[in-house]
Protein backbone atom coordinates (compact mmCIF):
# COMPACT_ATOMS: atom_id res chain seq x y z
CA UNK A 1 0.00 0.00 0.00
CA UNK A 2 1.53 3.30 -1.13
CA UNK A 3 1.23 6.29 1.60
CA UNK A 4 2.37 9.99 1.99
CA UNK A 5 3.82 11.40 5.45
CA UNK A 6 2.81 15.25 5.43
CA UNK A 7 5.71 17.17 8.20
CA UNK A 8 4.28 19.15 11.32
CA UNK A 9 2.89 22.73 10.28
CA UNK A 10 1.75 21.29 6.53
CA UNK A 11 -0.97 19.86 5.42
CA UNK A 12 -1.37 18.16 1.73
CA UNK A 13 -4.56 18.85 -0.15
CA UNK A 14 -5.68 15.82 -2.30
CA UNK A 15 -7.11 16.10 -5.69
CA UNK A 16 -8.77 13.19 -7.93
CA UNK A 17 -10.36 13.71 -11.05
CA UNK A 18 -10.01 17.95 -11.09
CA UNK A 19 -12.41 17.59 -7.36
CA UNK A 20 -10.40 18.39 -3.72
CA UNK A 21 -11.52 14.90 -2.11
CA UNK A 22 -9.40 15.53 1.33
CA UNK A 23 -7.20 17.46 3.51
CA UNK A 24 -4.34 15.93 5.37
CA UNK A 25 -3.23 17.29 8.37
CA UNK A 26 1.07 16.13 9.75
CA UNK A 27 1.37 12.18 9.59
CA UNK A 28 1.69 8.92 7.70
CA UNK A 29 -1.80 8.60 5.21
CA UNK A 30 -2.47 6.07 2.65
CA UNK A 31 -2.43 7.22 -1.15
CA UNK A 32 -5.24 7.03 -3.19
CA UNK A 33 -4.34 5.67 -6.43
CA UNK A 34 -4.60 8.73 -9.31
CA UNK A 35 -5.18 11.11 -6.53
CA UNK A 36 -2.33 14.52 -6.96
CA UNK A 37 -1.13 15.90 -3.89
CA UNK A 38 -0.29 19.29 -2.93
CA UNK A 39 1.56 20.36 0.04
CA UNK A 40 0.79 23.48 2.09
CA UNK A 41 3.15 25.25 4.46
CA UNK A 42 1.16 26.35 7.47
CA UNK A 43 3.81 28.31 9.08
CA UNK A 44 4.05 32.53 9.89
CA UNK A 45 6.16 33.87 6.84
CA UNK A 46 7.08 37.19 5.41
CA UNK A 47 6.16 39.02 2.39
CA UNK A 48 7.86 42.44 1.61
CA UNK A 49 6.65 45.06 -0.12
CA UNK A 50 9.25 47.22 -2.12
CA UNK A 51 9.40 50.89 -1.61
CA UNK A 52 6.81 53.32 -3.72
CA UNK A 53 6.14 56.89 -4.07
CA UNK A 54 2.85 57.38 -2.04
CA UNK A 55 1.32 61.28 -1.80
CA UNK A 56 0.71 62.50 1.51
CA UNK A 57 -2.39 64.72 1.90
CA UNK A 58 -0.82 67.85 1.09
CA UNK A 59 0.51 66.70 -2.41
CA UNK A 60 4.22 65.99 -1.17
CA UNK A 61 5.70 62.90 -2.53
CA UNK A 62 7.05 60.14 -0.18
CA UNK A 63 8.55 56.56 0.05
CA UNK A 64 7.26 53.98 1.72
CA UNK A 65 8.09 50.34 1.97
CA UNK A 66 5.92 47.61 4.27
CA UNK A 67 6.62 44.15 5.79
CA UNK A 68 3.41 41.30 5.47
CA UNK A 69 3.40 38.56 8.37
CA UNK A 70 1.30 36.07 6.71
CA UNK A 71 0.56 32.48 7.11
CA UNK A 72 -2.44 30.48 5.22
CA UNK A 73 -5.57 30.97 7.14
CA UNK A 74 -7.79 28.34 5.11
CA UNK A 75 -5.67 25.99 2.82
CA UNK A 76 -8.71 25.16 0.48
CA UNK A 77 -9.30 28.57 -0.28
CA UNK A 78 -5.52 29.60 -0.60
CA UNK A 79 -5.68 26.45 -3.22
CA UNK A 80 -8.34 27.17 -5.13
CA UNK A 81 -9.76 31.21 -4.92
CA UNK A 82 -6.04 32.38 -6.92
CA UNK A 83 -3.45 31.39 -9.06
CA UNK A 84 -1.32 33.91 -6.98
CA UNK A 85 -3.16 34.42 -3.67
CA UNK A 86 0.08 36.84 -2.59
CA UNK A 87 -0.45 39.01 -5.22
CA UNK A 88 -3.83 39.91 -3.49
CA UNK A 89 -2.59 40.61 -0.67
CA UNK A 90 0.74 42.61 -1.92
CA UNK A 91 -1.58 45.02 -3.89
CA UNK A 92 -3.86 45.43 -0.80
CA UNK A 93 -1.07 46.34 1.41
CA UNK A 94 0.14 49.09 -1.28
CA UNK A 95 -3.74 50.73 -1.51
CA UNK A 96 -4.05 50.62 2.32
CA UNK A 97 -0.74 52.48 2.87
CA UNK A 98 -1.85 55.05 -0.07
CA UNK A 99 -4.80 55.13 1.89
CA UNK A 100 -3.04 55.94 5.24
CA UNK A 101 -0.61 58.17 3.96
CA UNK A 102 -3.20 59.76 2.10
CA UNK A 103 -5.00 60.69 4.89
CA UNK A 104 -1.91 62.38 6.48
CA UNK A 105 -0.23 65.88 6.17
CA UNK A 106 3.71 66.36 5.61
CA UNK A 107 4.03 68.20 8.62
CA UNK A 108 2.48 65.91 10.76
CA UNK A 109 4.36 63.19 8.76
CA UNK A 110 7.70 65.02 9.52
CA UNK A 111 6.83 65.38 13.32
CA UNK A 112 5.59 61.60 13.95
CA UNK A 113 7.74 59.65 11.47
CA UNK A 114 6.53 56.20 10.43
CA UNK A 115 3.60 55.97 13.47
CA UNK A 116 0.77 55.27 10.64
CA UNK A 117 -2.26 53.73 11.56
CA UNK A 118 -1.07 50.40 10.96
CA UNK A 119 -4.03 48.40 13.06
CA UNK A 120 -6.49 50.01 10.37
CA UNK A 121 -3.84 49.10 7.27
CA UNK A 122 -3.66 45.88 9.17
CA UNK A 123 -7.61 45.02 9.16
CA UNK A 124 -7.99 46.50 5.58
CA UNK A 125 -5.15 43.59 4.13
CA UNK A 126 -6.63 40.95 6.31
CA UNK A 127 -9.94 41.38 4.83
CA UNK A 128 -8.72 40.64 1.77
CA UNK A 129 -6.14 38.01 2.24
CA UNK A 130 -9.41 36.44 4.09
CA UNK A 131 -10.97 35.87 0.69
CA UNK A 132 -8.18 34.15 -0.66
CA UNK A 133 -7.25 31.57 2.78
CA UNK A 134 -4.69 33.54 4.03
CA UNK A 135 -3.99 35.21 7.54
CA UNK A 136 -2.49 38.51 7.93
CA UNK A 137 -0.88 38.60 11.28
CA UNK A 138 0.40 42.31 10.91
CA UNK A 139 1.67 44.91 8.57
CA UNK A 140 4.75 46.75 9.59
CA UNK A 141 5.38 50.12 8.33
CA UNK A 142 9.19 49.67 7.75
CA UNK A 143 10.01 53.12 6.43
CA UNK A 144 9.02 56.47 5.45
CA UNK A 145 11.21 58.44 3.74
CA UNK A 146 10.51 62.14 2.86
CA UNK A 147 12.10 64.19 -0.27
CA UNK A 148 15.57 65.58 0.28
CA UNK A 149 14.70 68.98 0.79
CA UNK A 150 11.90 68.51 3.69
CA UNK A 151 14.47 66.48 5.46
CA UNK A 152 16.50 69.32 5.31
CA UNK A 153 14.22 71.90 6.65
CA UNK A 154 13.08 69.57 9.40
CA UNK A 155 16.46 69.31 10.84
CA UNK A 156 17.17 72.69 10.32
CA UNK A 157 13.53 72.98 12.41
CA UNK A 158 15.41 70.62 15.04
CA UNK A 159 18.48 72.64 15.10
CA UNK A 160 16.92 76.17 15.95
CA UNK A 161 14.81 74.52 18.55
CA UNK A 162 18.10 73.43 20.41
CA UNK A 163 19.81 76.48 20.15
CA UNK A 164 16.77 78.13 21.39
CA UNK A 165 16.78 75.67 24.17
CA UNK A 166 20.49 76.21 25.03
CA UNK A 167 20.32 79.73 24.63
CA UNK A 168 17.46 79.89 27.38
CA UNK A 169 19.56 77.44 29.98
CA UNK A 170 22.59 80.10 29.60
CA UNK A 171 20.10 83.24 30.30
CA UNK A 172 18.72 81.07 33.04
CA UNK A 173 22.51 80.36 34.68
CA UNK A 174 23.34 84.07 34.24
CA UNK A 175 20.09 84.94 35.99
CA UNK A 176 21.07 82.75 39.45
CA UNK A 177 24.38 84.21 38.70
CA UNK A 178 23.30 87.59 38.92
CA UNK A 179 20.64 86.65 42.22
CA UNK A 180 23.22 85.40 44.04
CA UNK A 181 25.28 88.44 43.54
CA UNK A 182 22.46 90.57 44.42
CA UNK A 183 21.96 88.72 47.51
CA UNK A 184 25.54 88.87 48.58
CA UNK A 185 25.69 92.52 48.14
CA UNK A 186 22.77 92.85 50.47
CA UNK A 187 24.39 90.81 53.03
CA UNK A 188 27.44 92.65 53.05
CA UNK A 189 25.57 96.32 53.53
CA UNK A 190 24.21 94.70 56.19
CA UNK A 191 26.86 92.88 57.78
CA UNK A 192 30.11 95.28 57.27
CA UNK A 193 32.54 93.22 59.11
CA UNK A 194 31.51 90.41 56.73
CA UNK A 195 32.79 92.65 53.92
CA UNK A 196 35.79 93.25 55.79
CA UNK A 197 36.18 89.88 56.39
CA UNK A 198 35.46 89.17 52.55
CA UNK A 199 38.12 91.84 52.08
CA UNK A 200 41.37 89.58 53.90
CA UNK A 201 39.94 86.34 52.49
CA UNK A 202 40.55 87.63 49.13
CA UNK A 203 43.73 89.82 49.50
CA UNK A 204 47.26 88.45 47.99
CA UNK A 205 49.28 86.99 50.61
CA UNK A 206 51.72 89.82 52.49
CA UNK A 207 49.42 92.05 51.56
CA UNK A 208 49.22 94.70 54.36
CA UNK A 209 45.41 96.28 54.85
CA UNK A 210 44.57 98.97 57.08
CA UNK A 211 40.96 98.75 59.07
CA UNK A 212 39.26 101.51 60.05
CA UNK A 213 37.72 100.29 63.30
CA UNK A 214 35.66 102.85 65.75
CA UNK A 215 38.37 106.39 64.49
CA UNK A 216 41.08 104.34 64.58
CA UNK A 217 43.47 102.56 62.41
CA UNK A 218 44.60 99.01 62.64
CA UNK A 219 46.76 96.82 59.99
CA UNK A 220 45.46 93.13 59.00
CA UNK A 221 47.97 91.22 56.97
CA UNK A 222 45.88 89.29 53.76
CA UNK A 223 45.64 85.64 54.10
Amino acid sequence: MSTITIAPRQVAIETKDGLVTRTLTSGKHRRIRGATYTIVDLREQLLTVAPQEVLTADGAQVRVSAAVRWAVGDPIAFYEKAVEPLSSVYLATQVALRDALGAVGMDALAQRGARLPVAEITAAVAAVGLEVGIRVVEVIVKDVILPAELRAAATAVLAAKQRGLAQLEAARAETAALRSLANGAQLLDRHPALATLRAIQSAPPGTQLVLRLGGGEERAPGQ
